[in-house]
């Protein structure tokens, strides 16, 4: 899911409380401070200034690995050890790693700038290091459920019978806590104390009020032959009842990729559940707050883009910001709903545009680092033929969330207006990579239809067109029109006008000349 507001009392009281009522040293990491950087090891986060840079688990762990051992030069083998516990590893796979490793600090193969390569010896960090403990000393226990949405991924168990497979079911987890830490206004526990629990048996309701979390995120992994089966089960910590579960079945590539792959599906798929699920907490509470209308207005956005529902939305939203006029989060879902509409106006939308526009410019300004909002001002600049511009934004929104698969959607539709339709479709299977049972499938099968139909694709179009109409009977009417155009050129002229007649019964007001009897052959 995105990145966006942490409520940084709970993270701090989280990270640091021993639950006991009495003083403890929790971590004993190391922070580490290089160029304009700092790589905390105990909350596993990787920061330029105030900005938590998207980084994999295991680039992390080689990052730090490199860091720590800045002193001298690390052998293959060395990183091998330490980082793949000693397996196999080929040199495409290390030489990916590092790569990413120096692209998340802004260094590169060719400058090497901090990391560099010693031919036939190894690697060594050479950018100026100083480093500085975690360890914090504080009293006191948080109140079940306290606070605002809080979650901890336990550590998923290894169902298969082979124990090596130990290190990819951390990973799982590992990559899924990141994924998830990400998600606006969801506080996650960090990975560390998560995996206190490892190889235990726990009571679950317990566990949740050590933590003071208000979910908890359990799972196995079972691999059998080439194929990967992952259990996950949404647990309410307060009275223990089952909120959400799900079966992630995959054949077996590349276990790292794959890693990547099923950490960025459950983040999308958990990140909609989540706002369900507080939604109809929130919905209940006598005295909503702020964040809470801001749940409920997620909840309605995510049903899709039909007018009821982005209304109901928008309510929500500015109620939150009465309550809070700081609000980021409802700030953006605001924008987002208004962006919405502007881009389902059949008629001129520079005007809507333009306001929106303003309102991303000034959250941008004061959060830079919001990717909903950066790519949000991405599909604004593509509606306003300025597509190159709108594709970079999208560009940034993905390097701030690379989970973020609406964004590689919005970058396909830029393609089509640069003239690069041809390339579009790669970009929409990417978004339903990351995110197959999107609430955004329609919009992103409709993309793929205009592509085609700038391909003179007609009948591709018009299968792909339908796909969308199939998945959200409510939406938008022009894609009935799209259909009905591909149909029209296919010479299926009474097909046509049925599709022009469902777009018009969805917009009445639509003004539009009187559809002939029949389409020309």
């Amino acid at each position: 899911m995105v990145a966006g507001l942490l409520f940084p009392y709970w993270r701090l009281i989280l990270k640091q409380t021993d639950f006991n009522d009495r003083p403890r040293l929790r971590g004993n990491g190391l922070r580490y401070f290089f160029d304009d950087f700092s790589l905390d090891t105990d909350r596993r986060e990787l920061c330029r200034g105030p900005e938590v840079i998207a980084i994999a688990p295991q680039v992390f762990d080689l990052l730090g690995y490199l860091i720590g051992n800045h002193e001298r030069v690390v052998s293959k083998d060395d990183l091998i050890s330490a980082i793949w516990q000693g397996r196999a590893v080929s040199d495409v796979a290390l030489t990916t790693r590092l790569n990413a490793a120096r692209k998340a600090i802004g260094d590169s193969g060719d400058e090497q700038r901090l990391i560099k390569t010693f031919p036939r010896k190894g690697v060594r960090f050479v950018g100026a290091v100083r480093e500085a403990p975690t360890t914090v000393t504080v009293t006191g226990s948080p109140s079940p459920a306290a606070g605002k949405p809080s979650l901890v991924v336990l550590p998923f168990t290894n169902l298969s019978p082979d124990p090596a497979q130990d290190y990819f079911v951390d990973g799982v987890t590992e990559s899924l806590t990141t994924d998830l830490s990400r998600m606006a206004g969801i506080f996650v526990i960090g990975r560390n104390t998560a995996f206190t629990y490892k190889g235990k048996h726990v009571d679950l309701k317990q566990v949740g009020r050590e933590l003071g979390v208000r979910y908890m995120l359990e799972g196995s992994v079972q691999r059998a032959g080439s194929r990967m089966r992952i259990n996950v089960q949404l647990i309410d910590a307060e009275t223990g009842n089952h909120l959400w579960g799900e079966r992630f079945d995959k054949q077996v590539a590349d276990l790292f990729d794959m890693q990547d792959e099923i950490g960025a599906r459950l983040a999308n798929q958990l990140g909609t559940e989540l706002v369900t699920v507080e939604a109809w907490r929130a919905a209940r509470a006598p005295h909503a707050d702020s964040m809470d209308l801001y749940f409920q207005g997620m909840a309605y956005r995510n049903r899709g883009t039909d007018p009821a529902s982005l209304s109901q939305a928008r309510t929500f939203f500015e109620q939150a910001l009465r309550l809070d006029a700081a609000n980021v989060e409802a700030m953006v879902g605001m924008a987002d709903v208004d962006t919405m509409r502007a881009a389902s106006m059949l008629i001129d939308r520079r005007a809507p545009m333009r306001v929106v526009e303003a309102s991303l410019a000034g959250i941008l300004a004061h959060t830079p680092n919001h990717a909903r909002a950066h790519c949000l001002m991405g599909v604004v600049q593509i509606f306003t033929k300025r597509a190159a511009q709108g594709i970079a934004e999208c560009e940034r929104a993905l390097e701030l969330d690379r989970n973020l698969a609406t964004a590689h959607a919005w970058i396909g539709l830029g393609k089509c207006y640069l003239g690069r339709a041809e390339e579009t479709e790669a970009h929409i299977m990417e978004a339903f990579r990351l995110s197959p049972r999107d609430n955004k499938a329609s919009s992103w099968l409709n993309t793929a239809g205009v592509a085609q139909s700038y391909l003179g694709a007609d009948e591709a179009a018009a299968r792909w067109f339908k796909r969308s109409i199939e998945v959200n009977r409510n939406i938008a009417p022009f894609v009935h029109f799209f259909l009905a155009a591909a149909l029209a050129h296919l010479r299926r002229g009474e097909e046509a006008r049925a599709f022009v007649q469902a777009g018009l019964i969805l917009t009445p007001r639509f003004q539009h000349r009187p559809i002939p009897r029949k389409f020309p052959n």
